[in-house]
């Protein structure tokens, strides 16, 4: 069933850290919302595995591409809100 609520960053840190780890010497408990993911030590194939899990756990749907695409938590985020809201609204 999908949540009603909207996905945070603290929702995408946990999912980050399940899916792949935290690079060492990165601080995720910091203001990341704008940081690149390569900053963070996220390659696509961590992305990827991310968004898996959060299609998984939210049971929506969430492109390939863009999860490729997305260069920070900020632009991951909206595309995980927007897909929410998509799917609540059917």
């Amino acid at each position: 069933m999908p949540t009603t609520s909207p996905f945070t960053l603290d929702d995408l840190r946990r999912i980050l850290r399940e899916a792949a780890g935290e690079e060492e010497g990165v601080d995720l408990t910091g203001d990341i919302i704008d940081t690149d993911f390569t900053a963070l030590g996220y390659e696509s194939l961590a992305l990827l595995e991310t968004g898996g899990r959060i299609e998984r756990e939210y049971d929506i749907s969430l492109d390939d591409s863009a999860l490729t695409d997305v260069v920070t938590p900020r632009g991951l985020i909206d595309i995980v809100n927007a897909q929410l809201a998509a799917a609540q609204s059917v």
